[in-house]
């Protein structure tokens, strides 16, 4: 099953890793623990809305870009995690992200590729 906590929990600590900052300048700057921070990088706590917004005004990045992001995941983790398609008609599928026209490509977020693929 694919958790929500566990894709949010990677897509900030990436966020975090990419700016070459540690989890104590975060979490400081967050002001919240850096024991409750780690958690929900790793995916073990629930973030509340509050303190996902604390956590993106520490890094500096909009709450609206982190959930995308997320979201991004979460619809390719669940095209990959459904061979349960495979007994319905071709005719009865949704197109997949490559045929839609206008649709992101992996070009545009290749990591969330590599984080699903992982």
């Amino acid at each position: 099953m694919i958790l929500l906590r566990q894709l949010l929990g990677d897509v900030l600590r990436r966020l975090r890793v990419r700016q070459g900052r540690t989890l104590r300048e975060v979490s400081t700057q967050a002001r919240v623990s850096l024991g409750y921070l780690s958690e929900v990088e790793r995916g073990q706590k629930e973030a509340s809305s509050e303190l996902l917004a604390s956590i993106c005004g520490a890094l500096e990045v909009p709450l609206s870009q982190v959930l995308r992001e997320v979201s991004d995941q979460f619809a390719l983790a669940e095209l990959q995690a459904a061979p349960v398609l495979a007994d319905v008609p071709d005719r009865e599928r949704l197109p997949l992200a490559e045929t839609v026209p206008g649709s992101i490509s992996d070009s545009v977020f290749p990591e969330v590729k590599d984080m699903v693929a992982a």
